[in-house]
């Protein structure tokens, strides 16, 4: 299999810069596991590597979800079934979670090893499916803050809230690139850029993991997909990929590296195809990649149902079996069958048969059980609902609402028409400002976020929290639209002259998975039609774009006032939002994405020089707002950029630092980016790179000096044989409107100049 693969896509030799380590010898733990797999039978093991679904031990036609103990037990005692997932219909009460956990781990200890099940969850905004947990904005809104402290802190109360519901895996953090603005789960990444996607994916890990992911108040994290799901050619979700070697090593794999040392535990792979072969049965990309380069040691579990996919969808096996085989041959230790028992009943006839070697078992199994002992499975299968008196609690609300607020953009503000003042009436319309769907999105209380507004008990969409800010008597509410077709446009439009300013919140609905693709990233014509005629009132327009990804808004944004982007912001956006508009709170989000202009004009920032076009040339790189923008109600003036040396060689440190002052009359925070630009090298080089940032906050008229640090491996790339490298010669740095030149001097690969 390594070798088609090999032939496909060209995949060259294994360069990815991770310290080659000698085999560890076996510390205490990995004896006791392995101690424990010798009394296993092999029925036992491939037990451990089987994971169903929820329904599978419940009770069907129940309005409410109740486990079926016959059914449970089946898959305990003849299965022995290692990790179960997901909810059947929507979120529970922790009450319920109890239950239903300390049902299954009961049943789990009569089992003659008494090995506790995985239970696993898709918490990746906060706890998803509990009722009354935290709910965060989602990673695209994160990764707008900047601030790796507040994504950390993100990351520990859902570890929380995610014990408080007695369960210990959590699929997450996606650690995709966010390059495809078409993809349906753009949102659920940290962006566009691999810099910021790893240290934001670090940050949530160690939040979510902790000191010691054992303890009552941590979780096992899970990065998730791997590897390159998010670039499909078509831009749909779960279609094929075409990444070559160099680009899926520049781009896509440094964020699942950087996880790996951040100490993740576990990993969900790449539900799709990259250049025609399924990363399920890429024995290269599982096995000689992730575990050869990577050094990962942790579980490889896959997708919903993707080794059946492998006969089903991609027709590379022939028979289910087949598949079985190929996927675990590759390197996956857990399969998510999930409503069946046929991958247990495969594996065990492939072993006996000898096409999948007791080795492979034996090292998928050492896998699963040591990450169930690192977690204190064994000697606390279910947790005490007394630990967890802070869950819901105001004051993970307030880190929420700070999360909110940091991530929420303001992209425009022509003639500080923002902030509102409190006295004025406001017109407020458009389809996303009075529902919870459209700040939450998907994975909110269900798979596709449909209950929101029946189930965030006590939130406020954007309407509610407008009112509540400057009173229902200075609000007048007219939908205008739904997401696709008007609604009494003309009542939307008299509301508007009489009053002094429109809050227009244009944008989508919640969705994820396939579910969300679409043929057309357009705005739908009836919300642009809304816009439009809105602006023949004359009246400001202060755009709110509440959305899952950057929907084409060119023509509507072109008569707006003022444009912000508010993300899926998640349960406190609402409140946010009124803080931001009204004057309570400083915008300081910045794009983790570009905004594209136009629906065929998709580049990502960090293009290539070629893509900039000509002078004169009006088809070149010009997006609607490009990564990074964000403005703010004061001003920053940076100066005083300094490096210590002109001349960086191998081994040594460049220090950075620059001057940033308040120079307005507000409070604020700013992130401030630093960028480099290589001049010349043997691969063209990117036009720029995030390469560090921090964010800070200033009072008016104060200054900070911020100082990063860069190496050469900050200015590496990889080349044209897959090796990753620093090529001597001249770069340039950028941090707002500043910039420096230096050169970089290696003693081992040439330099390059203007002459190529």
């Amino acid at each position: 299999m390594r070798r088609v693969f090999l032939n496909l896509i060209g995949f060259a030799v294994l360069t990815i810069p991770v310290l080659v380590q000698a085999q560890k010898p076996a510390d205490a733990l990995d004896k006791k596991v392995d101690a424990l797999i010798a009394k296993m039978t092999l029925e036992e093991k491939v037990g451990q590597m089987t994971e169903v679904t929820l329904d599978v031990v419940s009770k069907s036609n129940v309005s409410t979800h109740q486990l079926d103990l016959d059914k449970l037990k089946e898959a305990i005692m003849k299965y022995h079934v290692g990790s179960i997932l997901n909810v059947s219909g929507f979120a529970y009460d922790r009450k319920h979670w109890y239950d239903i956990i300390s049902q299954i781990q009961n049943e789990a200890g009569k089992d003659r090893l008494k090995i506790p099940v995985i239970y696993g969850i898709d918490a990746i905004h906060g706890v998803t499916y509990t009722l009354g947990s935290t709910l965060f904005p989602q990673e695209i809104a994160m990764a707008a803050t900047f601030n790796r402290d507040i994504v950390h802190k993100a990351g520990e109360i859902t570890a929380y809230e995610t014990r408080a519901s007695y369960i210990p895996w959590n699929y997450s953090p996606v650690l995709d690139l966010g390059k495809s603005p078409l993809w349906p789960r753009i949102y659920e990444t940290f962006g566009e850029d691999p810099y910021l996607v790893k240290t934001m994916g670090a940050a949530i890990i160690t939040g979510y993991q902790g000191n010691n992911v054992g303890d009552k108040y941590h979780v096992a994290a899970c990065m998730k997909h791997y590897l390159g799901y998010s670039y499909p050619l078509s831009g749909k979700d779960r279609t094929p990929a075409w990444i070559p070697d160099r680009y899926m090593r520049e781009y896509f794999l440094p964020p699942f590296a950087e996880a790996v040392k951040a100490g993740a535990k576990t990993l969900m792979i790449n539900s799709g195809e990259i250049n025609g072969v399924p990363i399920h049965a890429s024995k290269y990309m599982l096995t000689d990649v992730l575990r050869g380069e990577l050094h990962f040691d942790g579980i490889a579990v896959t997708d919903w149902r993707d080794i059946q996919y492998l006969h089903d969808r991609h027709h590379i096996a022939a028979t289910q079996k087949d598949a079985v085989m190929m996927a675990v041959n590759a390197g996956v230790d857990m399969s998510m069958v999930p409503y069946d028992y046929t991958f247990f009943t495969y594996l065990v006839e492939l072993v006996k048969e000898g096409k999948v070697p007791m080795s492979r078992i034996n090292q998928a199994v050492h896998r699963i059980l040591k990450v169930k002992y690192e977690l204190g499975l064994f000697e606390r299968p279910v947790g005490n609902p007394d630990d967890y008196p802070k869950f819901g609690s105001d004051e993970f609300r307030n880190v929420s609402l700070q999360a909110a607020t940091e991530a929420i953009t303001l992209l425009k503000n022509n003639n500080n028409t923002l902030p509102l003042k409190k006295g004025i009436k406001v017109l407020v319309t458009g389809p996303t400002a009075n529902t919870m769907r459209s700040l939450d999105g998907g994975w909110s209380y269900n798979w596709q976020g449909e209950m929101a507004d029946k189930l965030a008990v006590g939130k406020n969409t954007i309407l509610k929290s407008i009112e509540q800010k400057i009173g229902k008597d200075n609000v007048t509410y007219q939908p205008g639209a739904s997401f696709d077709q008007l609604q009494n446009i003309d009542d939307a439009v008299n509301a508007a002259k009489n009053a002094d300013a429109i809050i227009l919140c244009l944008g989508e609905l919640s969705y994820t998975e396939n579910v969300g693709n679409i043929d057309d990233l357009s705005l739908p014509v009836a919300q642009t039609q809304l816009a439009l005629e809105l602006a023949k009132t004359g009246k400001p327009i202060i755009l709110v774009l509440a959305e899952g990804r950057p929907r084409i808004v060119t023509d509507a944004e072109s008569h707006s006032a003022a444009t912000i982007m508010a993300y899926l912001s998640g349960n406190e956006g609402g409140d946010a939002l009124a803080n931001i508009l009204f004057g309570d709170a400083n915008p300081s989000g910045r794009l983790s994405i570009t905004y594209p202009r136009y629906t065929n004009s998709l580049n990502n920032y960090y293009r290539k020089n070629l893509e900039n076009g000509n002078p004169d040339d009006k088809h070149g790189y010009n997006p609607l707002y490009e990564f990074g923008t964000g403005l703010s109600y004061t001003t920053f003036n940076y100066s005083n950029l300094h490096i210590n040396k002109t001349e960086l060689m191998d081994g040594e440190t460049l220090t950075v630092s620059v001057e940033v002052k308040n120079t307005g009359s507000v409070e604020g925070k700013d992130a401030v980016l630093l960028y480099t630009s290589q001049m010349y090298a043997s691969i063209a080089p990117d036009f720029k790179r995030l390469r560090a940032y921090n964010k800070i906050n200033l009072k008016p008229g104060e200054t900070k000096t911020v100082t990063f640090k860069l190496t050469s491996k900050d200015l590496a790339f990889v080349n044209d044989v897959s090796k990753t490298v620093t090529e001597g010669g001249d770069f340039k740095i950028m941090i707002g409107d500043q910039s420096i030149s230096f050169k970089y001097i290696s003693n081992t690969v040439p330099s390059r100049t203007g002459r190529l």
